[in-house]
């Protein structure tokens, strides 16, 4: 065949790579609310994880926070699983562009054959032949043409499946570090409810002491006594029962940034780190780059493309071939001209009848991408629900600490104003041990409620898709 004869057949093909086969992407509706209830000035928009998220960790002003966060994203076995198999992925759309360029082969072999035909042009020597040796190097080359664009859709699959898990790598990062964060935080809280104990174990000492002078002097019953002990030994049993507590959430943040438990500890800190200042409006894409909904995305897009991939199965397949070498049945003149071969043309192969295996393929592809957009839509859906739980979150619990500090406010008048009684002896002991206890209780209660806000605040920054600052919302106000 010429370059004449070929050359239609090329105009014909570049005509047709223009296209591909199967549905064109559109990102699935998804209906949503103008704006968040919780916070005014809060909208959703689509999905985009580029952005820049930031330390959002140092907006707890914390050193020690921050070296433990910058710890886990280069030690933890979890992320480096995720970016492994974001590896894959990338290497996979490396696979699929590489189908569309031509592939070269070469090769080098030596054979016995034989013929069993008795031509009565052959001597009789060449009959008594037997079988012969046959010598052959070659050099081929074959390309797939793009036609119907089963390959560009493969390509596309390819690339979004590697965006999604890019995505998955995100969002793997950004729990990760909220959880760390959140048992961080707890640890603190522990710590200062740890203080908290002592020092009413320290109170309730003077106070046994108090007591057991003023039994012996007669002035107080045994009951007083055993009264005191008591309440003494349980508050020293709960600033006990911390330290298992204390010491889980050690373990835990070391396995987060990949160290051994044994060997890890955390130094206690008389500082709680503050509750950050959440803006009352905040841009509209803070939502956006949350990388859970843009792997989702990613997976519609990877779906609608397989779409096309199961299309193009219904079309033939047309390639071009060029192969040449030498072949001989004699090594010495074996790279000689007249063993000289080539040849060269195109092919078209198609399926003829498969017993229904690509109309299987295409309703399984179609049921997939129905499937990947479902999961797209309740991502969203997650998500917002997931802001407004944290929204409502911090505001109920801002309301009820602050009247929780005036009942611990109160609560430590009534403890000053009741222990000045009891020295007076005009109340007897049990009446101290009722409003002790309630005075312990409501710091307690306080301390609880501060570990609940800062948590609500960790969760509504992984909802949001990590804080509210970068350059990029710099930039757009």
């Amino acid at each position: 065949m010429n370059a004449f004869a070929l050359s239609p057949l090329f105009v014909i093909v570049a005509l047709l790579t223009g296209c591909a086969i199967g549905p064109d992407y559109q990102r699935p509706e998804v209906e949503t609310p103008a704006h968040f209830r919780q916070a005014e000035g809060w909208k959703p928009a689509a999905p985009s994880d580029a952005l820049e998220r930031g330390a959002w960790w140092e907006l707890y002003g914390d050193p020690q926070l921050n070296a433990l966060v910058s710890q886990l994203n280069v030690s933890n076995q979890n992320l480096a699983v995720a970016e492994a198999q974001y590896r894959q992925a990338r290497a996979l759309v490396r696979g699929a562009r590489a189908a569309f360029f031509p592939i070269l082969s070469a090769g080098v072999g030596v054979s016995r054959a034989s013929s069993g035909s008795r031509s009565t042009q052959l001597s009789d020597t060449q009959l008594r032949a037997g079988p012969g040796e046959v010598f052959d190097a070659n050099l081929g080359l074959s390309w797939e043409l793009d036609v119907w664009g089963r390959l560009r859709r493969g390509l596309e699959a390819s690339r979004a499946s590697a965006e999604a898990s890019q995505a998955d790598l995100a969002a793997a990062q950004l729990s990760l570090q909220a959880e760390l964060v959140q048992n961080y935080l707890q640890l603190r809280v522990l710590d200062e409810q740890k203080r908290l104990l002592d020092a009413t174990v320290d109170a309730y000492q003077r106070s046994l002491r108090l007591t057991e002078n003023q039994y012996r002097a007669g002035i107080v019953p045994k009951s007083d006594v055993t009264q005191a002990l008591t309440q003494l030994r349980s508050t020293q049993a709960q600033a006990v029962d911390l330290e298992w507590q204390r010491a889980q959430l050690e373990h835990a943040m070391a396995v987060l940034t990949g160290a051994p438990p044994a060997g890890f500890a955390i130094t206690p800190s008389e500082q709680i780190p503050p509750l950050p200042v959440i803006p009352p409006a905040l841009p509209s894409h803070l939502l956006e780059r949350r990388p859970d909904i843009a792997s989702a995305e990613r997976g519609v897009i990877a779906a609608n493309a397989q779409i096309g991939v199961a299309k193009g199965a219904w079309f033939p397949d047309l390639s071009l071939s060029a192969s040449g070498g030498y072949r001989s049945s004699s090594f010495a003149d074996w790279i000689s001209l007249p063993n000289r071969y080539w040849s060269l043309g195109p092919a078209l192969a198609a399926q003829i009848f498969d017993g229904g295996s690509r109309r299987a393929e295409l309703e399984r592809s179609e049921a997939a991408w129905e499937q990947t957009v479902a999961q797209y839509r309740q991502t969203v859906l997650d998500a917002f629900r997931e802001v407004e739980d944290a929204l409502v979150q911090l505001r109920v619990l801002e309301t009820e600490q602050a009247l929780q500090q005036q009942a611990m406010e109160a609560a430590r008048e009534s403890l000053r104003l009741i222990e000045n009684q009891y020295r007076a002896g005009t109340v007897d002991f049990n009446s101290v041990v009722n409003v002790q206890a309630s005075a312990l209780n409501n710091e307690r209660n306080n301390l609880t409620l501060l570990g609940s806000r800062l948590s609500a605040s960790v969760r509504l920054i992984a909802a949001l898709g990590g804080g509210w600052e970068s350059r990029n919302l710099a930039q757009d106000e």
